[in-house]
């Protein structure tokens, strides 16, 4: 029997057990979802073991489990490490869904509910190759294992600790996750970058009470004022970030990968029209998908201080605050970044103002080289699947668990992801596309078969 004639046969008996999974409410990010976090992480020991794999175990973390299962028979082929999440965004805002986010339901050809494509969806592909491989042919064409978790969506803060102490279980020659997304329908991507980040809180401060703005207006300092002045030294007026030394590190794009950027065809008038914008923005001499995708950047993303209640209130703020965060490409350190930064930010606040600066969370962006052989193996399954030989992309978010994988295991990570990117993820009405589903299947057993 074909892959693709079993895959059919089975196909009404795999979209019921991933329901099954998709309506556990495995939210990570809310303590009285701890049951339900359990109850997830046993539900996928329980079908990994049937899929017939090996030494499978929940392990305890000082959070949330993680799930281990191996297959390692044979010898001197590589080890290929799955990793991907069982754990789940909060729902809100509930009254948004169409359908209950945990009663999944299929229509139009998608399957929708929380976790459908992020990530329980991708990871159960995984597990259905892999066990479809088995039992079409009794053994596997290489060793493989699995880690996955159940605190990707609150940082992976127990898997670091995990990574560190249990390495050499881990060890693998290469680790394959499907947790990214195709560029649009039929169009399949491998991602070889994803931004690093870093943050901090900015508060000024200027007299010790809020004043009239009659009696003292113009003659002392306005923290708002300062505020906003001193944000605005941190571009010029072409989109650049205007922090001394904050390029230092960039290197520039290759040709090779100005060409695979180039080859997505992205419709920039498309998406302008999309967002109801008059124009797009960013630094000059960039296309959109390379500001987004391989540039570094320094956003505000909350600006606040003084009397923001209705109508009008005469008042000089005393202090005001701002969020930064920063996007970052391979080979930025995220420290140095914010130390660059907090030095120009106190180099330029206005006279009269002090300045307190809180760093806060950092991630290396991660890179590889498109043209690894792991990396080029799955373009070709992609191509036997698809049609369309997948394009090698670098995409603008961050998941910086991917990074200490390659860091710490020494492993080239295929980011090999079934999404869409209108799929909802993170938002009301997640769905997950049953054409990725069937041939995402497939896609991944090419895959293996062929590394």
């Amino acid at each position: 029997m074909s892959y693709t004639e079993y895959f059919e046969k089975a196909r009404e008996q795999q979209l019921g057990e991933l329901q099954e999974w998709l309506s556990i409410p495995s939210i990570s990010a809310l303590s009285e979802h701890k049951k339900d976090i359990n109850q997830a992480a046993e539900w996928l020991a329980a079908k990994l073991t049937a899929a017939g794999l090996e030494n499978v175990e929940i392990i305890p973390t000082k959070g949330h489990p993680l799930v281990y299962a191996d297959h390692l028979h044979a010898p001197g082929k590589p080890t290929i490490l799955v990793y991907g999440h069982y754990d789940v965004q909060p729902v809100d805002p509930l009254h948004l869904w169409e359908t209950p986010p945990f009663e999944p339901s299929i229509r139009d050809g998608k399957l929708y509910a929380r976790g459908a494509t992020d990530d329980k969806g991708q990871v159960f592909l995984h597990i259905k190759a892999v066990e479809a491989i088995l039992k079409q042919e009794g053994k596997l064409p290489l060793n493989i294992k699995f880690c996955i978790e159940g605190e990707e969506e609150v940082s992976s803060p127990n898997l670091l600790e995990f990574l560190h102490t249990g390495a050499e279980r881990l060890a693998a020659d290469a680790v394959l996750v499907s947790d990214t997304s195709l560029i649009e329908k039929g169009k399949p991507a491998i991602c070889t970058g994803l931004r690093g980040l870093c943050s901090l809180e900015v508060a000024i401060h200027t007299a010790n009470t809020d004043l009239h703005s009659g009696s003292f207006g113009g003659g002392v300092p306005n923290a708002l004022h300062a505020l906003v002045s001193l944000l605005a030294t941190l571009h010029d007026d072409k989109g650049r970030v205007s922090v001394e030394g904050f390029y230092d590190d960039v290197a520039p794009l290759s040709a090779e990968m100005k060409a695979e950027f180039a080859k997505q065809g992205f419709n920039e008038s498309k998406l302008q029209q999309d967002l109801g914008l008059n124009s797009l923005y960013g630094e000059e001499g960039f296309s959109f998908v390379e500001r987004v995708g391989a540039r570094p950047t320094l956003e505000l993303n909350g600006v606040y201080g003084g009397f923001q209640g209705e109508g009008t209130k005469t008042v000089i703020p005393k202090e005001a605050h701002a969020k930064i965060t920063c996007r970052l490409v391979a080979n930025q350190n995220p420290q140095d970044i914010l130390d660059k930064i907090e030095r120009h930010l106190r180099a330029h606040v206005q006279a009269g103002a002090t300045l307190d600066i809180q760093q806060g969370e950092k991630a290396n962006a991660f890179n590889i080289d498109p043209s690894h052989a792991f990396l080029q193996a799955a373009a070709d399954a992609f191509e036997k699947v698809y049609g369309v030989r997948a394009l090698f992309t670098k995409d603008g978010g961050s998941i910086p668990i991917v990074e200490t994988f390659s860091r710490i295991l020494s492993a080239p990570v295929v980011l090999m992801g079934f999404g869409l990117p209108d799929e909802n993820l993170h938002a009301p009405n997640e769905h997950f596309n049953l054409e990725n589903f069937d041939k995402g299947l497939l896609t991944i057993v090419e895959f293996l078969k062929s590394v």
